[in-house]
């Protein structure tokens, strides 16, 4: 009885284990073969501008209030990109930090001007818990964001 037992541990184990290793998808199921370099899409916002791309790259920062977007790093040192997502359609766990993803969605390249830019910040600031100060906003701003429509972390 008692090696019967040890045996079921080690299977129940052996199998959370697993799952929590597991890639977990969220969204849409992804479509796209060929990956984009985050950097390429910054470098060149309008040119991607409404298209759809598939990018990866580590989760540096996840939305702490409903988890509607996360931050992908890019290929280049310095660099992110936010994956922005329709609030309670996708809601990302915030242990996806530090982990790898791969996601896919449409660019979107807009123009914003300091007074939307700083609602913005504020906003963030708020689902953050952090402060934000509106004198760093320094006129209008194009900001890139991929509009997600799926994505995978593992």
């Amino acid at each position: 009885m008692r090696f019967v037992l040890t045996i079921v541990a080690v299977l129940w184990c052996s199998a959370a284990i697993a799952v929590a290793g597991s890639p977990k998808n969220y969204g849409k199921a992804l479509t796209l073969k060929e990956t984009t370099k985050v950097s390429e899409i910054l470098a060149d916002p309008a040119k991607y501008n409404g298209k759809k791309v598939r990018v990866e790259g580590a989760v540096v920062e996840v939305c702490k209030k409903r988890g509607c977007w996360i931050t992908l790093s890019s290929d280049k040192e310095f660099e992110s990109i936010q994956f922005k997502v329709d609030d309670g359609v996708i809601v990302f766990p915030l242990d996806a930090k530090g982990k790898n993803a791969v996601a896919e969605g449409i660019v979107s390249a807009k123009t914003y001007s300091a007074e939307d830019l700083i609602k913005q910040g504020e906003h963030k600031a708020e689902e953050q818990g952090t402060t934000f100060d509106p004198s760093t906003v320094k006129g209008p701003k194009t900001v890139v964001r991929i509009m997600g429509e799926g994505a995978v972390i593992k």
